[in-house]
């Protein structure tokens, strides 16, 4: 009898061992197109895809850990408003508590203490709809005599980041615990692209890099009142774009510090502000322009100009995050 005693015990505990380790943990992802993947199909329109750098990222850590499971909550056109309150009805529809951050928060609460993960990505649609003729109503690419900046909607999209990114990283650490770790991301300027629409010879190209990434540390080009301009020209909107996204990108990190979330700095891993052209370089172009052209669609005139990354552009991206990863 003791011996059965023994094994039933040592049966139960067995049991017990396993039903632990079977247990589940997770990796939150959060965010907008980015999150989920979104690239352009054969036609040139957005399609959601497996291949976003969340999903490169799992599969990663996956690899070492085969009982993680991805929630995958991202929606793409989330920005900074639309993610706390929703609004965006093909986004709505996926959330039954009314916003991601609502649902975020709902799955923290009811899978408390197996979040291992979460990853954040929001800000940059607070923007993308401030350039305006990127691509025409019939899918073509404009001319720069047709594309500007709409400064009025920057200026809106800049204090909506202040306010709103602090409420979401705040109550996402909240509803996440101490023990969870959560990353922000900066972004990368697909606007550099701009640069080549005035054919302008790669030296000049570099110069006008160059020469925005030194202005954008220096002063901010928005009108104090809030007036909508615009810019025109490839290299002057390159260089604005490059402004507004040093303020962006300042404003997540000091913001994600602060509520203790981590930053996993595409803007810096895309070299957004590297104007060099470098010397073993095939296409004369400098080294911010080179990433984007290699990393999105912005250069692809068959299915962009395209703000997105492509498969190498999230690999790029998981790889940034998985260099933060505890």
């Amino acid at each position: 009898m003791a011996a059965v005693g023994v094994a039933v015990l040592v049966a139960g505990c067995g049991g017990a061992d396993e039903e632990s380790a079977a247990a589940p943990s997770y990796y939150l992802s959060l965010g907008d197109s980015l999150t989920v993947g979104v690239q352009p199909d054969e036609s040139g329109d957005p399609e959601e895809t497996a291949n976003g750098y969340t999903d490169v990222l799992y599969r990663t850590l996956y690899d070492s850990d085969s009982t993680l499971r991805h929630e995958r909550m991202g929606c793409g056109g989330e920005d900074t408003t639309t993610f706390v309150e929703g609004g965006l009805p093909h986004c709505d529809e996926r959330y039954e508590q009314g916003s991601q951050l609502e649902e975020a928060e709902a799955f923290l609460a009811e899978h408390g203490g197996q979040v291992d993960l979460v990853t954040l990505t929001i800000g940059g649609n607070n923007f993308t709809r401030c350039v305006e003729g990127v691509r025409d109503p019939d899918g073509e690419p404009d001319g720069p005599e047709d594309i500007g900046i709409d400064e009025e909607c920057v200026a809106d999209g800049l204090e909506r980041v202040e306010t709103e990114v602090p409420v979401i990283a705040e109550r996402l650490r909240a509803a996440a615990g101490p023990d969870t770790q959560i990353i922000g991301m900066t972004y990368y300027n697909p606007f550099l692209a701009l640069l080549l629409l005035d054919d302008e010879p790669a030296e000049e190209a570099a110069e006008a890099a160059e020469e925005a990434a030194g202005e954008a540390a220096e002063e901010s080009a928005a009108p104090g009142d809030g007036a909508e301009t615009e810019t025109t020209g490839g290299d002057e909107l390159a260089e604005r774009s490059v402004d507004i996204l040093t303020e962006l990108n300042e404003s997540l990190t000091a913001t994600y510090q602060a509520a203790g979330v981590e930053v996993a700095d595409v803007g810096a891993a895309f070299e957004s502000t590297n104007g060099e052209v470098p010397a073993d370089s095939d296409t004369g172009m400098p080294t911010n322009l080179q990433n984007v052209c290699d990393y999105t669609w912005m250069c692809n005139l068959d299915r962009g100009p395209d703000i997105h990354t492509n498969e190498a552009g999230a690999k790029r991206i998981a790889a940034v995050f998985a260099e933060q990863v505890d």
